[in-house]
């Protein structure tokens, strides 16, 4: 059990002006949102104020808000460095949160080791070692460590080398040198592991060079077959970089945020740069975003992305300034110990480099929308067994109270989203009382006849009979050729009713399905809305309410049975009196007072 109203706002007012972090908790006090402030009685106040205006999904958020708790700090940056810590713990639902719980692989070359190896890790660590990455994808991390161990004598093995005895089939495959068994000298092995260094570093002119000098002095000695394993690894080697995507050396360690927003939907492209190669990059998609600011954007991205253990950038190019700029900056210099500057671009390759990231991002949030809606659409085409790929699909929906007040509504899907210029909506004027498929007979002909196009699926919010007058109605108003395919959508369960008598569900959870349920919910939603419009204006314009003796229980009443005033103005008073709560002397007074 969560706190009672009084209880709630008793504990806002008792909060401290301290900078910290505040949690949002519901109900049954499962964490909805953490974030931090300079001062905390101010920033948890602004969320309750009547005259605060939040997006529908905070607001959303704070109707469920039934306990909150706060933690004090000292400053800004421990509200900061919490804040990232307990979301990156909690998830909460109602946070911007990158949807990447993964620790990102890296090669670790344990050169404080006596015989130094190469392996895989997915955390760091201060143990003296060098580490390269991130890789990502991940099989890009064993491509990497594949050619390394066909081009490079280093010990594949994690074996502890003072207990070994003899060989193993590594060596017997030229795959390792067997400095287990003393095969070769240490000063010749680390010669081995610097390659492997200089390699992953991306010097080629070093190690070309290194090896280079190595062939022509094993061949001036007469070492031919040994002078040709270099010269292999030599060809190999100049393949192997040419194919790395080489930026430019001096900007050694930098990574590029670039952002993407389309509509609610924001995709996140970081270029991750190493020894001025550009090794990798990461995407993130973030959904549903309304109302928050790129500054704050920015600052959620870069705390959250920054929280896990990785090896660090010097530098990371971003598209404005993030909120709480300097203090992000302090929280990555005592996270790391080193110093991390937040920057915006300022050399022509590090807008290039920017620009490369937000292509990346407009290009893969794209790609990602539109192969989903797509395959909606195919799954549709197929499930239903139409003709075509129905790109276009249009609903509708009445909404009534006991016939009082009767709206109907169509709306139009088209190219992935909602098309809201081709959104209608009628009040019914031709059907009294309650009959929904006179109305929906009469929001189809209205609608339809003053649309310049017409969808090439209609959906209908409703059964079977609510697809027969559908059928019906727009067979009247189109010629028989028409190509357009009509379906309707019942709830409780979800199913499809097709003009050929087939029931279909929609619990496979597919891209398909999925849209019909998005598109019929958006109707419903849009219909309810514009009925609760008129209600609650007729409500407060109500003639009704300024007659004595005609109560909120007489009023509802009255238009339940009549459906409307203008009914109740040309009813009988025998009509009226007999309305349940009324009598013969209160309707001949309602209908003196309303003529």
């Amino acid at each position: 059990m969560g706190l009672s109203k009084e209880e709630l706002f008793e504990k806002l007012n008792s909060a401290p002006t301290s900078p910290g972090v505040y949690i949002f908790k519901d109900d049954k006090e499962r964490v909805l949102y953490i974030g931090k402030a300079k001062n905390l009685k101010n920033r948890i106040k602004s969320y309750f104020q009547p005259s605060a205006k939040l997006d529908p999904r905070r607001a959303s958020m704070v109707k469920r808000v039934r306990n909150i708790s706060y933690i004090i700090t000292h400053t800004e940056l421990e509200a900061l460095a919490l804040e990232a810590n307990l979301i990156k713990q909690h998830r909460p639902k109602y946070n911007v949160l990158l949807r990447d719980d993964k620790n990102y692989p890296y090669l670790r070359l344990t050169i404080h080791e006596y015989w130094p190896k190469l392996e895989v890790v997915r955390s760091i660590k201060k143990d003296g070692a060098l580490y390269f990455g991130p890789f990502i994808p991940a099989s890009s991390v064993w491509e990497t460590l594949s050619f390394i161990r066909r081009n490079f004598q280093i010990r594949p093995c994690k074996y502890n080398l003072d207990r070994v005895k003899r060989a193993c089939i590594q060596y017997q495959m030229k795959r390792c040198p067997a400095p287990c068994v003393g095969k070769i000298s240490r000063e010749a092995y680390m010669k081995n592991v610097k390659e492997v260094e200089q390699f992953l570093k991306g010097k080629k002119d070093e190690l070309m060079k290194s090896l280079e000098e190595k062939m022509y002095q094993l061949s001036e000695e007469l070492r031919y077959e040994e002078a040709a394993i270099v010269r292999d690894k030599l060809n190999s080697l100049r393949r192997a970089f040419d194919s790395q995507k080489v930026v430019a050396p001096e900007l050694g360690d930098m990574d590029i945020i670039g952002i993407h927003k389309e509509g609610q939907n924001i995709m996140i492209n970081i270029l991750i740069i190493r020894n001025g190669l550009l090794i990798s990059s990461k995407d993130f998609l973030i959904k549903n975003i309304e109302s928050i600011s790129d500054e704050e954007l920015l600052s959620r991205i870069i705390t959250q992305y920054y929280s896990k253990d990785m090896l660090y950038p010097k530098k990371i190019i971003v598209p404005l300034k993030p909120e709480d700029n300097e203090i992000i900056q302090k929280w990555l210099r005592e996270k790391t110990g080193m110093r991390i500057s937040l920057k915006l671009p300022s050399r022509k390759i590090e807008r290039q480099l920017l620009s490369m990231a937000k292509d990346n991002a407009k290009a893969h949030l794209q790609s990602r929308h539109v192969s989903e809606y797509i395959k909606a659409l195919e799954e549709i085409k197929e499930k239903l067994s139409l003709e075509y790929l129905p790109e276009s699909i249009g609903a509708f929906d009445i909404s009534t109270t006991f016939g009082a007040q009767s709206v109907g509504a169509f709306v139009w899907w088209e190219g992935g989203d909602f098309q809201k210029k081709h959104y209608r909506h009628i009040k019914i004027r031709e059907v009294p009382g309650i009959d929904d498929y006179s109305m929906m007979r009469e929001t189809i002909k209205r609608v339809i006849t003053n649309l310049e196009f017409l969808p090439e699926l209609i959906l209908i919010d409703g059964g079977k009979g609510h697809l027969e007058v559908a059928m019906e109605t727009i067979k009247d108003i189109l010629d028989n050729d028409s190509k357009i395919a009509i379906i309707a959508i019942a709830k409780s369960p979800d199913r499809v009713f097709l003009p050929d008598g087939r029931v279909i569900g929609l619990d496979d959870g597919g891209y398909g399905s999925l849209l019909l349920i998005k598109i019929r919910d958006e109707v419903h939603r849009f219909a309810i809305s514009f009925h609760r419009k008129l209600r609650s204006k007729e409500f407060l314009e109500s003639p009704l309410l300024k007659i004595k003796g005609i109560g909120q229980k007489r009023r509802l009443a009255l238009l339940k049975y009549f459906g409307s005033i203008q009914a109740i103005r040309q009813a009988s008073v025998e009509e009226i009196a007999s309305v349940k709560g009324m009598n013969r002397k209160l309707a001949e007074k309602l209908k003196s007072e309303l003529k």
